[in-house]
């Protein structure tokens, strides 16, 4: 297994509409071989003539390398470039750059693990849950939406893990309520060690902080970072910093896509995103003006 991202031509197998959601499955062996749960890919959209020079970044939803080798991810059609990739058909060529990012933290023992997810940045839990399963874990998922056709995955949930627990905000599926609310009676139902996230930020914001309350490690992948305008993949755009304080008290900037999409979850400033605090290392000073200076 190699830590060096490949850039291959992707050919792609299927392109299929799986509730509000596309799965495209693609033939890419030399990524499907290094791919570690929690790494994503970056596509480039638009075709070779495009002038769309930005990749669209996607957590990895499964990977087979004994099946020629191949990669699915899935996601939401919400812009030209992930429009451009749902009109994909087989035989279709997309350059593919992966497998990218730091992975997800294993467990060194069996231990009881929580996935939580929303939408369709939650198909990243199934390739971990499938490593944890095989290093004598239990696997316990908690996933959530607005309506049935935001939660993905939630059968497979159901056949794959040691309980499934699928809420809806307007109760079309499993329970109706939203995620934080029943994580709660979840860890105590579970007897949760660890929990693993994938989603929206608002929804990794009150997992970890419900995780915290209980005492709970968590590790969340902010892959929202990196889709919100596209990203390189490869941390040379900085469109994806966000702060993150360390070990040592020091408020840092770092990047989603090099120094994650995985994170520990309380090391994460929920509330200062999409800022640079005063505090971070690095952060610009305002300089005061002299007395009598005329300005």
């Amino acid at each position: 297994m190699s830590d060096t991202p490949v850039q291959t031509s992707g050919t792609v197998l299927t392109v299929r509409q799986v509730q509000d959601y596309h799965a495209m499955t693609l033939v890419a062996p030399a990524i499907a071989e290094g791919f570690r749960p929690g790494q994503f890919v970056a596509l480039a959209v638009g075709g070779e003539h495009s002038g769309r020079l930005v990749r669209r970044c996607f957590g990895v939803y499964e990977v087979k390398p004994d099946y020629g080798g191949t990669v699915e991810i899935v996601f939401a059609d919400t812009e030209p470039g992930t429009a451009w990739l749902a009109g994909r058909r087989s035989r279709d060529k997309v350059d593919v750059l992966g497998p990218l990012g730091r992975p997800f933290r294993l467990p060194r023992d069996p231990v009881s693990c929580l996935l939580v997810g929303g939408g369709p940045g939650g198909s990243a839990l199934f390739a971990l849950a499938d490593t944890l399963q095989r290093r004598g874990c239990q696997v316990h998922f908690l996933l959530g939406g607005r309506t049935g056709r935001q939660v993905f995955g939630s059968r497979m949930a159901q056949r794959i893990g040691d309980s499934a627990t699928v809420t809806t905000e307007d109760g079309s599926v499993g329970e109706t309520g939203t995620v934080p609310e029943v994580m709660p009676r979840v860890i105590a139902e579970t007897g949760a060690d660890v929990v693993y996230a994938c989603g929206p930020t608002a929804l990794l914001r009150p997992v970890t902080r419900v995780a915290g309350e209980y005492g709970l490690p968590s590790q969340v992948s902010v892959e929202e970072f990196l889709q919100r305008t596209g990203a390189c993949g490869i941390g040379v755009c900085m469109t994806c910093v966000l702060p993150i304080h360390g070990e040592d008290g020091v408020t840092r900037m770092v990047r989603a896509c090099a120094d994650g999409p995985v994170l520990r979850g309380d090391r994460v400033r929920w509330g200062d995103l999409g800022t640079i605090p005063f505090d971070a290392l690095g952060a610009p000073r305002v300089l005061g003006v002299p007395e009598g200076s005329g300005k």
